[in-house]
């Protein structure tokens, strides 16, 4: 098993890059997008979650393996010029339109977040999406929100680094994943 975690000040997905996602016949791919940004202040972190979610989209991944967690909060916004639309880019087009509404509000929470990464049946039975990957599949997180050393932040509470390592450890254990690329976006996400 390949453990891969990658550390990012900044993610950059090509959109006309070849098909990096792309379904290998052997297994399959598997999207976590996490954006812990709540309030106006902090667009910037749910616009690049939702332009994450275009791009995995664009490389042809499969609805039923992408799963989304936003606060939801920005479309409709009163301080929004673009009521209904998220943009990333000045002038760029709608980043928002499309994206799931799979965990939005006081579902972004660091429980949660731990047991989609874990598939857990709880959630699943509840209608819920979860990662339901296993030994072929590959496995792509991107996490964006505020951090500090040991720990990341959610719209209410933190996920800290043992709880993260534990869950990425025992998915190993598991059997889980084949490949796993974690792209953490966060203030002393390397620390």
């Amino acid at each position: 098993m390949k453990l891969v975690l990658c550390l990012a000040l900044s993610v950059v997905l090509a959109v006309n890059a070849s098909p990096v996602f792309e379904q290998e016949a052997q297994g399959q791919t598997w999207v976590l997008l996490c954006s812990g940004g709540i309030g106006w202040s902090n667009y910037a972190i749910s616009a690049n979650v939702y332009h994450a979610y275009q791009t995995v989209k664009k490389q042809g991944i499969p609805e039923k393996n992408i799963v989304v967690m936003h606060y939801d909060d920005l479309a409709l916004n009163k301080a929004n010029p673009t009521q209904g639309k998220i943009v990333n880019a000045l002038d760029g087009e709608d980043v928002y339109a499309g994206v799931p509404k799979d965990y939005v509000g006081a579902d972004v929470t660091p429980k949660n977040f731990l047991a989609i990464l874990r598939g857990d049946p709880t959630l699943k039975a509840q209608g819920k999406k979860v990662i339901e990957s296993g030994p072929n599949d590959k496995v792509f997180v991107y996490f964006m929100d505020h951090g500090s050393v040991g720990s990341v932040l959610f719209p209410k509470g933190y996920l800290y680094a043992d709880e993260l390592n534990t869950q990425l450890k025992q998915m190993n254990t598991d059997k889980k994943f084949a490949q796993l690329v974690f792209y953490l976006e966060a203030c002393d996400s390397g620390k």
